[in-house]
């Protein structure tokens, strides 16, 4: 049967945006320009061992503890360079400034395959559309920048919102934006427990964006899996 939608909310990162390049690699780049070696795959290991403590410690960029989006975003750089051996305190405030602007471009980020036609059907469809992400104020930047920003009434980040997903709080948000019900409302995204699994916790519907062979993920009804944003149509004009 036709699900009677009118919303669609959609998560961002590797749902419609993906990094050109891997984190290590941008950060070891940028710092070869400042005349810096550091090894990319130490870069890298830094940066998740850092972006974990960062997130764990001051969730959702330190909201509600004192810190800006900003604030935490230069010291994740920071620290993830200091870890990976450079100790000049002068080049690391150069470079996360530099790195923190340049997250904002579309010389870092790619539209996944897809994505603008099924953005562009769905609107054709008259369906209402937003954006719920765990990011902080720099997307409405980067969606405009990626030239995606004209399909969504509202972009909602979790820094926005003071919540994140999996928090049901910002998907109730989302729905009063969209002026939509639970049920007449999908959620688009490719994360298991923060977009398929919050989003149905929240009463809406979901599907889950998970390409072939992405290994074994928790089980989900066939019907509600996308192999590619493309097979999204089909699903919802069934």
């Amino acid at each position: 049967a036709m699900l009677r939608l009118r919303l669609l909310t959609w998560d961002v990162k590797d749902t419609l945006l993906r990094l050109r390049q891997p984190v290590g690699q941008s950060y070891a780049a940028e710092a070869r320009a400042h005349g810096l070696q550091v090894e990319p795959e130490a870069l890298g290991r830094s940066f998740r061992e850092v972006y974990g403590a960062q997130s764990r410690r001051f969730p959702n960029y330190g909201q509600g503890q004192g810190l800006s989006s900003r604030q935490w975003w230069l010291d994740v750089v920071k620290q993830s360079f200091r870890l990976s051996g450079v100790q000049d305190e002068a080049a690391l405030t150069e470079l996360a400034e530099k790195l923190y602007r340049d997250y904002c471009s579309s010389s870092t980020w790619e539209v996944l395959p897809g994505a603008a036609e099924t953005l562009s059907r769905c609107r054709q469809l008259g369906l209402r559309m937003g954006v719920v992400s765990n990011f902080d104020s720099r997307l409405e930047a980067i969606l405009s920048q990626c030239n995606l920003r004209h399909y969504f009434e509202f972009v909602l980040t979790s820094e926005a919102a003071g919540f994140a997903k999996p928090d049901g709080r910002i998907f109730e948000q989302a729905l009063r934006l969209g002026g939509a019900r639970p049920e007449q409302a999908a959620h688009i995204g490719d994360d298991y427990s923060r977009d398929y699994r919050a989003a149905r916790a929240a009463g809406m519907h979901s599907f889950l964006l998970r390409a072939a062979g992405q290994g074994e993920g928790p089980e989900v009804p066939p019907e509600h899996v996308l192999p590619t944003l493309s097979h999204l149509l089909a699903r919802i004009e069934k």
